[in-house]
C-alpha cells in the first residue's frame, strides 16, 4: 500500500492557503497547515478532520518554522510538497521613489526570507522523499518584463523570491526537488477582494506541488502555463 503524502502549507488559516489545503486534502494527502495564529489555524483545520493537522507556523521567526520542521520530521519523517504561501503587505499606498524602506524590509522578511528559511529547514524531510515538490507562490507583480511601478514592497520581495525559486530549482536538481513558483493570478482574498475564485488560483498551486517526476523546475506559471520572469 503506498504511503499517504505529506504537504506542508504556510499562511494556510484562510485564502488561498487554506483552498489549497483543502484541494491536497482531497487529493488524499496529510497536510501541516502552518498559521502564525495557532487558535485560527487550529479552527480551519478542523473541518477536515484526521487529515489536516494544524501547527503554529510564523516564517519570519527562526524559532517558530525551527520548531514545525521538527514536528514534521517526528510526526511524518518526510514531506512530499512544501507549499510557501504565506505573504503579506500588498503596499498599493507606495511608489518606489518615496517608500518606506521599513514596510520593504518587512515584506522582505516575509515573501522572501520566510519562504526561504521554510524550505532550508524542510531540506532533509524533503530528501527523505520520493517525489519532492516546493512551491513559492509569487505574482506577477514580481515579474520584472511587467513591472513598470507601485507596490514596491511587494513587488520587489516576489521578484526575490521568483531568484530564490530559479537558485533553489538547480541547486536541488540532483536531489530530485522540483522547484517552481505560481502565480495565483487575481484571487479573490483579503488581499485581493473582487477576483476569481479561490478554487481557480490555488488549482496552479496544487499542481505544481503533485507534478510528475518529469515536470517542470525552476519556472514560473499561472494555470500551468509559462510567465515571462
Amino acid at each position: 500500500m503506498a504511503e499517504t503524502p505529506v504537504a506542508l502549507v504556510t499562511g494556510a488559516n484562510r485564502g488561498i492557503g487554506l483552498e489549497v489545503v483543502r484541494q491536497l486534502a482531497d487529493r488524499g494527502y496529510a497536510v501541516v497547515l502552518g498559521s502564525r495564529d495557532l487558535a485560527k489555524g487550529e479552527a480551519a483545520a478542523k473541518e477536515f478532520g484526521e487529515r489536516v493537522q494544524a501547527c503554529q507556523l510564523d516564517v519570519a521567526d527562526s524559532a517558530s518554522v525551527a520548531a514545525m520542521a521538527e514536528q514534521v520530521s517526528r510526526t511524518y519523517g518526510r514531506v512530499d510538497a512544501v507549499v510557501n504561501n504565506a505573504a503579506i503587505l500588498y503596499d498599493t499606498w507606495q511608489r518606489a521613489v518615496t517608500a518606506d524602506l521599513a514596510v520593504v524590509r518587512e515584506a522582505m522578511e516575509t515573501n522572501l526570507f520566510g519562504s526561504w528559511q521554510v524550505t532550508q529547514a524542510l531540506l532533509d524531510p524533503l530528501r527523505a522523499s520520493a517525489h519532492p515538490r516546493v512551491v513559492n507562490v509569487s505574482s506577477e507583480a514580481g515579474s520584472l518584463a511587467a513591472m513598470s511601478g507601485g507596490t514596491p514592497a511587494y513587488s520587489v520581495s516576489k521578484a526575490a523570491l521568483n531568484a530564490l525559486t530559479r537558485l533553489l530549482a538547480g541547486e536541488l536538481k540532483r536531489d530530485r526537488i522540483l522547484v517552481n513558483a505560481i502565480c495565483p493570478g487575481w484571487v479573490d482574498t483579503d488581499m485581493g477582494q473582487g477576483g476569481r475564485p479561490v478554487a481557480e488560483g490555488a488549482a496552479g498551486v496544487v499542481w505544481a506541488a503533485t507534478l510528475p517526476d518529469d515536470g517542470p523546475t525552476g519556472g514560473f506559471f499561472r494555470d500551468r502555463r509559462p510567465l515571462r520572469w
